[in-house]
């Protein structure tokens, strides 16, 4: 059970300012629109989280317009308690909201034992989506996701399940995460033959990693396919946080995190400080800047953040003030990183 569950919370009114400062763009060549900061509840929804810490991260986010949350199934800790919690939460909160809402989530990756629950067939899909569903407490999701390639499935099959789900009404659109380009190429053309074109595709992309840079943009360019970009700041190192070392309890510091700190070398410190030395003389954080700089591409949709805390959710949405780069500060940017 979450931590903090027992604590009461004043019952939920959303902000009737919600929209005022929230800027959306357009998914790819589709009707919808989406906020240019998305949450994702990767972290700090799992069973070890703070309940009504949760409840405030998801209460600040749409009461500033973010009206997209992005899930998986094996989000948690454990494998799909972040969409049982949230299942929780959008029933206490936001059931009387759910038409102004993009909920998505993703199947793909290991999700429980034996052949059947893992990458890319129909039936891991299909069951994977129907669990989901019943875990968060939904009639359908807004996107889902194949999370992940699959070499060994027929992309035939794989797409053809996304196909089923739309088709069923488990799924309004349907997603792609970490595809290469070639594959992209390859899965948009089956969608669009089958009916069902692919409204969004979430590559890991930052300014520490820009492999959607070779090609993978112009891709999506040419299919009218949108992108949300998933680890913007880096897992923490495009901030000031490991400026003066790694702090105790940051994610470097943990066993359970996909940053080390052997990620965080003399070399990437050093591109760190002068990353954050443009971004005090733009007034912005380090973090605001990296955000940005994924905006300024307009195959970009929308940058996908994690936080733990409403505050930092706020410092990410405050990044939307200053969206504009001048040639020389993406000339200074690209020496840094090059």
């Amino acid at each position: 059970m979450y931590i903090g569950d027992h604590l009461p919370l004043p019952t939920y009114i959303a902000s009737p300012n919600r929209y005022d400062k929230m800027q959306f763009r357009r998914c790819g060549e589709s009707g919808i629109r989406l906020p240019l900061i998305s949450l994702g509840l990767w972290h700090n929804f799992g069973d070890s989280a703070d309940f009504n810490k949760a409840r405030i991260i998801l209460r600040t986010a749409f009461n500033n317009g973010v009206t997209h949350f992005d899930l998986a199934n094996n989000y948690g800790p454990p494998f799909g308690s972040a969409e049982e919690n949230f299942g929780r939460i959008f029933k206490k909160d936001f059931k009387n909201y759910r038409n102004e809402l993009i909920i998505s989530t993703k199947a793909g990756w290991d999700m429980w034992n034996g052949p059947y629950g893992n990458f890319g067939s129909r039936k891991y899909l299909i069951a994977s989506c129907d669990d989901s569903l019943q875990r968060m407490g939904l009639d359908y999701v807004d996107i889902f996701y194949h999370h992940r390639p699959d070499p060994d499935t027929p992309l035939e099959e794989t797409m053809g399940a996304l196909d089923h789900l739309v088709r069923q009404g488990k799924a309004l659109y349907v997603g792609i995460s970490q595809y290469s380009a070639e594959d992209t190429a390859k899965a948009s053309k089956i969608l669009k033959k089958l009916g069902t074109p692919c409204l969004i595709h979430q590559p890991r992309y930052n300014m520490f990693d820009r492999w959607v840079e070779n090609g993978l943009l112009n891709i999506l360019a040419k299919e009218g396919i949108g992108s949300i970009a998933f680890s913007p700041l880096e897992q923490g190192i495009l901030t000031d946080k490991y400026l003066k070392g790694i702090p105790k309890g940051s994610r470097a510091d943990t066993d359970i995190s996909y940053l080390n700190s052997e990620q965080i070398t003399p070399e990437v410190l050093n591109k760190v400080k002068k990353l954050n030395a443009i971004a005090k003389t733009r007034g912005q954080s380090l973090a605001q800047m990296a955000i940005v700089w994924l905006l300024r591409k307009p195959e970009i949709t929308t940058v996908l953040v994690g936080v733990s805390r409403a505050e930092q959710l706020l410092n990410n949405i405050e990044a939307l003030d200053k969206l504009t780069f001048t040639n020389q500060e993406l000339s200074e940017i690209e020496s840094i990183l090059n």
